[in-house]
């Protein structure tokens, strides 16, 4: 009895040859982004929308917070197209927009205006040093070809889309 005990425990023992062990963790973010002013079109005349002041719109202003330096990139897309619209809307529409920074919270970032990249309508920038940064987008679009035809009445939402990326 003894010895089969013990070829038991042995053979039980030895179909055990891999165990699977999990190892976790979790990556804080070091890069963060908030919409500080919430972008708002004005509508200057019939067939012309835009965030600028002067045409009763807002820019809208977005804030990019770096924990760690130098590891991160941000795009920053401006609209193309209506996310929505009223119906009746056609693909006559022409969109421009800008990205610039406006503010740092560091002097050296200042840099970033200079040494960003645009691409249509993206914009990246690299951010070389720990901090913040706000970000003006400007939005306009105009309707028609020629002719400058009027919006419909209705509501319209463009998005911009910002993004950080690891380097």
């Amino acid at each position: 009895m003894r010895t089969l005990t013990t070829i038991t425990f042995l053979l039980s023992s030895a179909c055990a040859w891999a165990v699977d062990s999990p190892i976790s963790g979790n990556v804080s973010a070091n890069c963060s982004i908030y919409t500080t002013t919430p972008g708002e079109y004005g509508n200057p005349n019939p067939y012309t929308l835009s965030t600028a002041a002067a045409s009763g719109g807002v820019d809208p202003i977005v804030r990019v917070d770096i924990g760690a330096a130098n590891y991160y990139k941000t795009k920053f897309t401006y609209p193309n197209s209506f996310s929505s619209s009223p119906s009746g809307v056609t693909d006559n529409l022409t969109f421009t927009g800008s990205v610039t920074v406006s503010s740092v919270s560091v002097a050296g970032m200042s840099v970033y205006e200079t040494n960003k990249v645009s691409v249509a309508n993206t914009v990246t920038y690299d951010h070389t040093l720990a901090g913040s940064s706000w970000h003006k987008i400007t939005s306009q679009v105009t309707y028609g070809s020629a002719d400058n035809t009027a919006f419909p009445a209705g509501s319209y939402t463009a998005l911009a889309t910002i993004s950080c990326i690891a380097k």
